[in-house]
């Protein structure tokens, strides 16, 4: 794998094949601590103390599609490469937490890559799935879930083609956002300060209603 964002594709499918109602991608890049985080959790079946050990061996799987299963073993890879740690929790019954922390600014550490792409495919391609999808970048954050979007388009499917195309492009606008802030507004000449642009549900309705 190339990029991380395709890590988080494999590790949040996992979520997906342990019946998860709710999957949460959380990304924190902090340039401050020069440091970049990847949290993933779900309230899926959850593992037990004996697999959640083994996961992270390449030659373990519980996929009968291929005999190596390769996805958590080498997100576990990338992120020691860069200078970070890798864990993953889980408890039968509760869930699965998976955690990657990166040296931000490693000459090893793989580009966060297409994330926009992966977060559409994971909403899009999972209905009865919450996917909530929470993305900070220093001081500035944005967030979105299936529930916020279904909520928008009033019951209309998210797997639909011009729908899944306005999703695309309302994730790619907002992330590159985070790294591109808006300057500060003027303060209020009577002493309040200016409201800061929403990046979130609001922004979403007023880009549908263009």
């Amino acid at each position: 794998m190339q990029e991380l964002s395709l890590n988080v594709l494999d590790v949040a499918e996992n979520s997906m094949r342990a019946r998860a109602k709710n999957v949460t991608v959380e990304i924190t890049e902090d340039t401050a601590a020069d440091r970049m985080e990847i949290r993933i959790a779900d309230d899926g079946c959850g593992m037990s103390k004996e697999m959640t050990e083994q996961v992270t061996d390449p030659f373990f799987t519980t996929r009968t599609t291929r005999k190596v299963g390769l996805g958590v073993p080498f997100f576990k890879m990338a992120a020691e490469m860069a200078g970070g740690e890798f864990s993953i929790m889980s408890e039968p019954g509760v869930g699965t937490e998976t955690r990657a922390t990166f040296g931000l600014s490693h000459i090893d550490r793989m580009p966060l890559g297409d994330i926009a792409s992966t977060m559409q495919l994971l909403i899009c391609d999972h209905e009865d799935v919450n996917v909530i999808y929470r993305h900070r970048v220093d001081a500035e954050t944005f967030e979105v879930s299936s529930d916020q979007l279904k909520e928008v388009l009033d019951g209309v499917p998210l797997g639909l083609p011009e729908i899944r195309t306005f999703i695309g492009e309302y994730l790619k606008e907002n992330i590159e956002a985070l790294y591109h802030p808006e300057p500060e507004a003027p303060a209020d000449p009577e002493g309040g300060q200016a409201a800061e642009p929403a990046r979130n549900e609001q922004d979403m309705n007023t880009t549908m209603e263009e």
